[in-house]
């Protein structure tokens, strides 16, 4: 990310920064509240379009225009706020908005998240319903929507 600014009306969340990711690596951003870490990653993500300046991507400019068009780059983010269903299953939180089969099968998509999460050693149960869980499972659940995305 260069030079991103984002402009809201009366208030200017990023000015002009600049962030550097390469493949595997992991960042925190800290800062107060208030300070703009939401927004540039809101920007990086597809879900808001900078005022100004550019994302690059493997050398090459690009311009997301939803999250699905980040993830289609291989770019999500793991909202602070969960954006899960409370009322729907581990599973049924994974898959929600996945490109799936619309036959689905069911034991087949659970089998795929248990797998997954034993890959990255996060257990979860793929029938619990997100109420049910912790706050750390919670986030387990949107580590793994993530990684099924392949982001």
């Amino acid at each position: 990310m260069r030079g991103i600014t984002k402009i809201f009306p009366g208030v200017v969340a990023n000015d002009r920064v600049d962030f550097s990711v390469r493949k595997g690596e992991i960042h925190a951003l800290l800062g107060e509240n208030g300070a703009g870490k939401s927004t540039l990653m809101n920007v990086l993500s597809g879900i808001y379009k900078p005022t100004d300046g550019e994302i690059i991507l493997r050398g090459e400019p690009v311009s997301f225009q939803s999250p699905r068009d980040a993830l289609s780059h291989k770019i999500g983010m793991i909202h602070q706020h969960f954006r899960l269903v409370k009322a729907f299953t581990v599973t049924e939180n994974i898959m929600l908005g996945a490109r799936v089969s619309a036959l689905l099968n069911r034991k087949k998509m659970d089998k795929d998240v248990v797998s997954l999460a034993e890959r990255y050693n996060m257990p979860v149960d793929p029938q619990a319903r997100i109420w049910q869980l912790s706050v750390g499972e919670r986030q387990r659940v949107e580590i793994l929507k993530a990684l099924y995305r392949k982001a």
